[in-house]
């Protein structure tokens, strides 16, 4: 019986993000002869997973480093994709030292785009950049994209639902400023001819009940804090359309190849975080043309400029117009 090649994959967060790897896990199992995956993640993030057939075991980050890195150890790795690419991998690939293959996270033409507008970034999308890390072991991309397991116990059904067909709109997101303020979600909605679900955590179940309150449509459901992550996701991949900030939602909906209309704020496509391999109809919306805008790679939990035109000045009718394209 020939040995098992064991590979440590490292990405701590986020949801989206490690969605990203996702490809990397599936590639390196069929691709690798012999190739056993391990993950090694926050506690959080468990589920996201869990349910991934490509993967023997997921190892949680500890705040007992010494615990940890034992554990580690005694998996006797072969070697370490770190996808992460920070303080905390580094440690980890200290004390394990092993052969390790790190992502460019490209943090310098990030810097030069945020602070002095300077375009050096290149045209290569994350989960490339991801893959780039593989290609001393051969394997080349299978084209088959992102990929997310839901476990059966927390599919939606669609006689559960209030609507048989609808728009997912996903209205949360960790940084304020790569959200669209809820007036526009509420203005958006109304202008939307569709039942809209609207998704989100318990931190925006106010905001979707101000949109139903306010907006003209009135075919909207408020799904947000009612439903595990995984039901979200079951939502967005029964959905007509996902409508979505540049968040997590965005990379799940990808994981399904749907239609996804992606609103973009003071983050960028550029960056090389857009959805990746989506239904051929999706589109990306952003306001182009402001001086101020990246100004920041992540966000902020306001606009440094106080106008927030990035979001402000969205063409809600030519998002209204995509979304009409895309139900059909």
């Amino acid at each position: 019986m020939n040995q098992a090649v064991k590979f440590l994959i490292i990405r701590f967060s986020s949801i989206g993000d490690i969605i990203l790897t996702t490809p990397v896990i599936r590639m390196i199992k069929k691709q690798v002869e012999n190739a056993e995956i391990h993950y090694l993640t926050k506690k959080q993030y468990l589920p996201l997973l869990a349910e991934n057939p490509y993967i023997r075991k997921v190892h949680v980050l500890q705040d007992d480093t010494k615990a940890m890195i034992q554990e580690l150890q005694a998996e006797e790795f072969c070697y370490i994709i770190d996808l992460h690419h920070n303080l905390r991998s580094d440690l980890v690939k200290r004390q394990l030292k092993l052969p390790a293959f790190v992502v460019d996270k490209i943090n310098f033409q990030k810097w030069l785009r945020v602070w002095l507008k300077i375009d050096r970034l290149p045209q290569v999308h994350i989960v490339d950049r991801y893959l780039a890390t593989t290609s001393v072991f051969d394997v080349v991309n299978d084209g088959e994209g992102l990929e997310y397991y839901i476990p059966e116990n927390e599919k939606i059904k669609p006689e559960d639902l209030p609507f048989p067909s609808y728009v997912l709109m996903a209205i949360g997101g960790q940084h304020e400023t790569k959200k669209m303020p809820a007036d526009k979600l509420a203005e958006l909605c109304s202008l939307i001819p569709y039942p809209v679900v609207l998704s989100g955590g318990k931190e925006d179940a106010a905001n979707a009940e101000f949109i139903i309150q306010t907006s003209q449509n009135k075919q909207l459901f408020n799904a947000c804090g009612s439903y595990s992550l995984h039901q979200s996701a079951s939502l967005a991949e029964q959905a007509k359309v996902v409508i979505t900030h540049d968040t997590g939602m965005m990379h799940i909906a990808a994981a399904f190849h749907q239609k996804i209309i992606s609103i973009w704020g003071n983050t960028i496509p550029e960056f090389g975080m857009y959805p990746y391999q989506p239904h051929t109809d999706s589109v990306q919306f952003e306001v182009k043309g402001l001086s101020c805008r990246p100004c920041s790679k992540i966000g902020f939990a306001n606009c440094p400029k106080k106008h927030f035109n990035c979001m402000q000045q969205q063409d809600l009718i030519a998002i209204s117009q995509a979304v009409r394209k895309c139900w059909i």
